[in-house]
């Protein structure tokens, strides 16, 4: 059994809220890239070219204002002893992360009351028993311009494929030029309902553009993206072909009575950052 102290988790997390609130991700820049090389409209074309020349001279900034709730994935190994509380860890490193990195603090303590917490605490935190004798720790700040546009629906048996695919299709007609676009689209179908909207969150962790490894869902993902790419949104709601970079679908097995879905949209800049322990 390895042991592995708390502290380390408390670094990892603090690095990860720095670097992926300031830092692009090669995939993002590259799938950005492509988008602008097959843009014909000069408006759309303009606001890519902005957007690749502020990711270019950025810095040491923040990609947005808006930098999240913190989103922490953790898939511990089985054959690891963390000492200390995982909780407690992950929620000091975000409370040193959002303030060495001076990132703004987004959180508030209760739905109702708004009262800010100050250190952008609690992380959204999310754990997975693994094999092995590894901590794969995953940051996706999340901002609430995209979030706030994600939805789900309990669909019937009966809506099948066509109803997904219509499902899919109206919450990004409806979401606009709200989450910023180019979006990502993170899709969940099956589970149950809570497990259907973690799979769409978790649908975003992918390198965007990866292919989902079922041939069916790689399919679906490239005919959606085509479906959404025509709805002329455009990047920030401008119009043009580039609505989204990406859709990534994540299922589970459901039950006989049920078909959820899940969409949770993510802005261009998709942030997320990883550290293995």
């Amino acid at each position: 059994m390895r042991e592995l102290n708390s502290m380390a988790i408390t670094e990892a997390v603090a690095r990860l809220c720095v670097q992926a609130n300031i830092h692009l991700s090669r995939d993002v820049k590259e799938a950005i890239a492509a988008a602008r090389r097959a843009e014909d409209w000069p408006v759309a074309q303009t606001i890519l070219d902005r957007i690749i020349e502020n990711y270019s001279i950025g810095g040491d900034t923040p990609i947005c204002q808006d930098t999240g709730m913190a989103c922490v994935f953790v898939e511990v190994g089985q054959e690891v002893h963390i000492s200390g509380g995982l909780a407690e860890a992950v929620n000091e490193g975000v409370r040193r992360g959002y303030g060495e990195g001076y990132l703004r603090k987004s959180v508030v303590r209760d739905p109702i009351d708004r009262v800010n917490t100050g250190d952008n605490t609690p992380a959204m935190l999310y754990t997975e028993l693994v094999p092995g004798d590894q901590v794969k720790i995953t940051v996706a700040p999340k901002g609430f311009g995209s979030e706030n546009m994600s939805r789900i629906a309990m669909l019937k048996p009966s809506d099948g494929l066509e109803g997904v695919r219509a499902f899919i299709l109206e919450t990004v007609r409806l979401a606009g030029p709200n989450p910023c676009p180019p979006i990502v689209v993170g899709v969940g179908i099956g589970g149950t309902f809570d497990k259907c909207a973690l799979l769409s969150k978790r649908a975003l962790l992918r390198e965007l553009g990866q292919p989902s490894p079922i041939p069916f869902y790689a399919g679906l993902e490239r005919e959606l993206l085509e479906e959404i790419n025509s709805l002329g949104i455009g990047p920030q709601g401008f119009g043009g072909k580039t609505t989204a970079l990406a859709v990534h679908i994540e299922t589970l097995p459901t039950h006989i009575a049920g078909l959820p879905c899940a969409v949770n949209l993510n802005c261009h800049v998709a942030r997320h950052a990883s550290e293995v322990l």
